[in-house]
Order: C-alpha cells, then structure tokens, then sequence
C-alpha cells in the first residue's frame, strides 16, 4: 500500500483556513497527522491552571507554534484575564496596567474553556500534552489522571504534597513511555548542567556539606482562620482547595504560591517554592538517593502554617563514588550559609552574601549557585585569585568533556514540547521530580512532627516515631480525585 506522505505546514494552513470559513473556529488536527518525524508537526496543549506561572509557561508553546486548545482553572477571573491577555486581578504578584499580550490573546483565541480538569481530559481526545501550574495540592492529581489519559505532561515543581504522593507518582512512571518534565527551569541553563560535570569530574573533591537558602519570610505560625470572607464570584472554593481540606475561605490564599503556599494544608512555604529549586542541583551533581536522617530548626512551632525561619537539613549516605554528605534548606530575613564558609563569596561579590544560593564545600574548592542552579561560580583552593570564576570560564574545567546535552534555547518547555514531536529526552522528568519531592517533603514531615527523623524511605517510615505517619500520607478528599 502507497503511504501517504505528512502534511505540509502550508498545506495544514490552507486546511485550517478552509475549516475556519466552514465551521467557524479552525480544525484542530491531533499531531499524529503529521507523521511521526515531520519537522512541522504542531502539538496540541491544554493548560490547567491560568495563573501567573501559566501565563509564563505559555510563550514558549506560542513561539513553538503549536495549538493551545483547552484551558482550565476553578476561577472564571483566571481564565478571562488570560484569555485577554490581561493581569488577574485577584492575583496580587500580576503587574496591573500596560497592554493585553496580543500573542497570548490570539493564541488563546479559541481555547474551550473549562472549570473541571477531568471534563477536559475526557472531551479533548486531540490533546497532546498537558501543562499545570496549579497549586501545589493538586500537582499530582492532575498529573497522573493526564498521564493516565495518554498525555504528555508538564508540571511546575514541586511534583507532590506528601511523601506518599511522591512514591505513588515515582511508581506509576516505571516503565512509562509518556514525556513528562518539571518546571525548575534553572536545570535548563548551561551553568547548571556544566556545574553537574564539575562536580562529578571530581573537580571540588568529596563534597561533605551543601547549603541552599533564600532570605525569604512569612509571619510567624498560626492556626487557620475560623471566619470567613465572601467567595468572589466565579471561584469555585471546593475546586479550589480540592484534595485538600476546605477551610473557610479567605481572601489571603489567593494571589499564587506566596500567598497559599504559607498554609500547609495548600503548600509546603518556601521549602516547596524555592527549596524545590534549590536542591535540584545537588540531588543531580551528587547522585543523591533518599535521606537516612532529617531535622529542622525552626523560629517557632509549626501550626497551620510555615515558620518565619527554618533550618531544615537532611544526611545521605554514602553511595558509589561519593561520601556521606549533609544538605541544608535555609530560610529566613537573615538566611545564608555559616560565616566560615563566606570568605570566597564575600570576595567575589563586593563583600556581600547573595540573599540566595546553593553552596557546595569541597574538600578542593567550593561552588556557588543561586538558589535554581544556574549561573554557578567557582574557586579551587589552589587558585591565585581570592575571588570564584564561572563554572563556564575556569581554567580546570575547561578540558572536561560536556557529559549532559544542552537545552535548546536553555528553555525547559522547548525541551518538553521538542521531546513530545520525537526529539531528545527531558532532562528532568518525573522520576528525577518523584525523587525531589520525597527529599523535600521528608523535611516537612520533621517539621510536623517537631523532631528529628530517621528516615526509612523504603517502607515509608520515620523509625520509632508512628506519630509521622499521619503526615507522611496526608488524607485526601476523594471527591476531586479521578
């Protein structure tokens, strides 16, 4: 039999603009029109969530040229003010004034709109790939019913709210073929990626300690609000907590991670907004398997919500090549690493501290990232010079071979969509993610329970302490769920 040969990105062209005429709207075709490894073959992508993060997600997909069809979000004022291009005007971090995007205008132009993502998933039989940038509660959730719907998925970080979250998605991705990547872009650049090689080269020599931190705060802990503030009209409050337990509503959760992120029910603080970033670039330089050990130091006890500063470190054993090494979450006006470790930092950056970072100490040298990995600097011991270079520029590191393929654009969701069309691999797809959110969210169980943890990742388990087990398996509202 004669195959027939993929269709032109002309000739889709002309067919959509035939479709238009007809029907009014234009045909919308599932990739897999175009054949497999045809150079113009356009995705079509739903998004879930139309916040500020997906309004940042977007562009890369528009530039891609691919087809943005369906939209999702709880909140009818989301999904108008991205359809328009426009800030939502719930939402504290979005700039108020300037011009609609006319790029995100007319790419949303006819996107069906949703308020319930399994009606999405169940009526967009042609979507290819799925991006979320809900909030953190429901990352999981919607990740695995996508990927059970035979979708690709992108997924802002972190990928789970609890340890079992994490375990449940790591084993439901063995063996599956679907791309899936996570949206901590600093893993894209060049400097993260060359970071990796120096490290595993050997180049610092065993790495005993790594700090991350980010200058950071919230109040101090208190317990929920018991009254309540009128729900604004077009959120569906039930949706939006979703698998999480429905408090009265207040208007203080909205306006994205900042704001529901400080409420542990919702999120996890900033170990779950900045940390996830941050120890993206150890848990891969360093190889790291889960943690043996897990404590935090916090300003006050946790209640309902995050602690105004917190020290959160965790101990990995040794594995492979590498020694045991300790890592630190650092949060707080006044976060930083020891002052015994600055000197070289102090030098390099006109005798200031970053107010973020990932600092790995050596026994040959250091190197100093911010806190999402990129832009990474170094000093060895043996250099001249008191002040760190660029990983990029360092004489040692010049002849080490480049392990890890670079990004596209170092864009992460160019990365995702090439892998969707039949190209290279994400860098960082679920299972790495499912390993991120166990190291993080271990952190948080110590942090509940208000005690040092031995961890024992392979049944799930803080040894001797049954008390962690109520918030290693956080409940969950069944009702959201698939």
């Amino acid at each position: 039999m004669k195959s027939t040969p993929p269709l032109s990105r002309r000739t889709f062209l002309k067919l959509s603009a035939l479709g238009a005429g007809a029907i009014g709207f234009p045909q919308i075709l599932p990739s897999s029109a175009f054949g497999a490894q045809s150079a113009n073959k356009r995705l079509n992508v739903a998004i879930i969530g139309c916040g500020n993060r997906a309004k940042q997600d977007l562009p890369a997909v528009i530039e891609e040229g691919d087809n943005i069809v369906a939209m999702c979000d709880v909140d009818s004022a989301a999904l108008a003010s991205m359809k328009a291009g426009e800030p939502n005007p719930r939402d504290r971090r979005e700039k108020k004034g300037g011009k609609p995007s006319k790029a995100l205008t007319a790419a949303l132009a006819n996107a069906r709109e949703y308020d319930d993502f399994r009606r999405l998933l169940e009526r967009e039989k042609s979507v290819d790939a799925v991006i979320i940038a809900t909030g953190q509660r429901w990352h999981m959730p919607i990740s695995k019913a996508a990927l059970q719907a035979g979708k690709h998925v992108f997924c802002e970080k972190p990928l789970a709210h609890s340890v079992a979250e994490a375990r449940d998605i790591a084993q439901f991705m063995r063996g599956n073929k679907l791309v899936t990547q996570i949206g901590t872009q600093g893993g894209a650049t060049n400097t993260f990626r060359r970071s990796m090689e120096i490290i595993q080269a050997g180049l610092l020599g065993q790495v005993r300690e790594v700090y991350c931190w980010m200058d950071r705060t919230f109040p101090p802990s208190e317990v929920v609000a018991k009254s309540a503030d009128r729900i604004p009209a077009g959120l569906n409050w039930d949706a939006w907590c979703g698998p999480s337990p429905v408090h009265p509503f207040k208007d203080y959760y909205l306006g994205g991670c900042l704001a529901w992120g400080r409420w542990l029910d919702y999120g996890d603080g900033h170990l779950a907004d900045m940390g996830a970033h941050a120890h993206n670039l150890p848990l891969r330089a360093l190889e790291l398997g889960p943690p043996i050990r897990v404590s935090v130091e916090s300003s006050e006890p946790a209640k309902d919500s995050y602690p105004a500063r917190n020290k959160f470190r965790w101990d990995f054993a040794a594995r492979g090549k590498y020694n045991p090494v300790a890592v630190w979450w650092i949060d707080g006006p006044d976060a930083g690493p020891p002052e015994q470790f600055t000197a070289d930092i102090r030098a390099t950056y006109n005798g200031k501290v970053p107010t973020n970072g990932c600092l790995f100490i050596g026994e040959k040298g250091i190197l100093l990232a911010d806190a999402w990995g990129k832009g990474g600097v170094m000093r060895l011991k043996k250099d001249g010079s008191p002040k760190c270079r660029g990983v990029l520029d360092h004489e040692a590191a010049k002849s080490l071979a480049e392990v890890y393929p670079r990004a596209p654009g170092q864009n992460h969701m160019k990365e995702f969509l090439d892998a969707c069309k039949g190209g290279p691999k994400t860098f960082q797809p679920f299972d790495i993610a499912a390993r991120a959110a166990e190291f993080a969210m271990s952190g948080m169980v110590a942090l509940r329970v208000g005690q040092p943890l031995e961890w024992d990742s392979a049944n799930l388990k803080a040894k001797g302490c049954p008390a962690a087990d109520r918030w290693i398996h956080l409940p969950q509202r069944k009702k959201w769920l698939v």
